[in-house]
């Protein structure tokens, strides 16, 4: 069977999409023992930066144009069964490039391709509703969406399911999480009442020091604490989701 990709996106930057797609690479290639790829997206080239590469160089979106076997930018990571397809700075006009192109499926074709050689693909999508997140709706066995808690969680949601209904393309599995969520304020723990089935990632120091350190969190913190614990609950959920879709 050919590898299921996972894409971590969310409309706005800002609510921990990258900690998370990293720290979910980390547990598939960790917790399940998984061949992973971790593709970054993002043309900020944080998630390569925390995975100990420093994004220079021009050629990613060289990949995505199909000017070069994207194969060629993969690099080890220090974790074992764990490998980076890194970003840098020619992902800055990302969505010009899948504009031009006008294959709808490009993004999936080049998943395809790299499937065969990886259990799992985790990809750290750049953050807004534009041609690249249509290609990575279409690409992704499953859409993980991280929302800060407050009232606007469920409409933050709703508009990407809507759009995704308005492009008429694939079904696509949206799966909420509740990020940087902090119990003590009234405003999350309401907000977790109206939710209690989405998964929840604490609000730790613990996650602030992964660019300082540039490894996942199950790198260095012990395995009994909150943020790994959190983490590692929501990849056995997703474990579950792609077993069903």
């Amino acid at each position: 069977m050919s590898g299921r990709a996972v894409a971590v996106y969310s409309l706005k930057g800002g609510v921990g999409k990258t900690t998370l797609a990293v720290n979910l690479a980390w547990a598939a290639a960790t917790l399940s023992a998984r061949r992973t790829l971790l593709w970054d997206l993002d043309g900020q080239a944080a998630a390569t930066w925390i995975l100990g590469h420093d994004g220079g160089g021009r050629e990613a979106g060289a990949a995505i144009r199909r000017e070069i076997d994207p194969r060629r930018l993969i690099r080890p990571t220090a974790l074992d069964r764990l490998d980076l397809l890194p970003a840098d700075a020619s992902l800055r006009t990302l969505d010009l490039a899948f504009h031009a192109i006008d294959k709808k499926r490009r993004l999936t074709r080049l998943v395809e391709d790299l499937a065969g050689d990886y259990d799992r693909i985790i990809i750290d999508c750049p953050p807004g509703l534009t041609d690249t997140s249509d290609q990575v709706m279409r690409a992704a066995d499953l859409v993980v969406v991280p929302v800060i808690p407050s009232a606007l969680s469920q409409r933050a949601l709703d508009t990407i399911a809507a759009h995704v209904m308005r492009k008429k393309g694939p079904k696509v599995t949206l799966a909420p999480v509740f990020s940087l969520v902090d119990r003590r304020r009234a405003l999350h723990r309401e907000a977790l009442q109206q939710h209690t089935d989405w998964p929840v990632i604490p609000m730790t120091s613990a996650f602030e020091a992964m660019t300082v350190r540039r490894a996942p969190l199950g790198a260095y913190a012990p395995r009994g604490s909150a943020g790994v614990e959190a983490i590692s609950d929501l990849w056995r959920r997703i474990e579950t989701t792609l077993s069903e879709i």
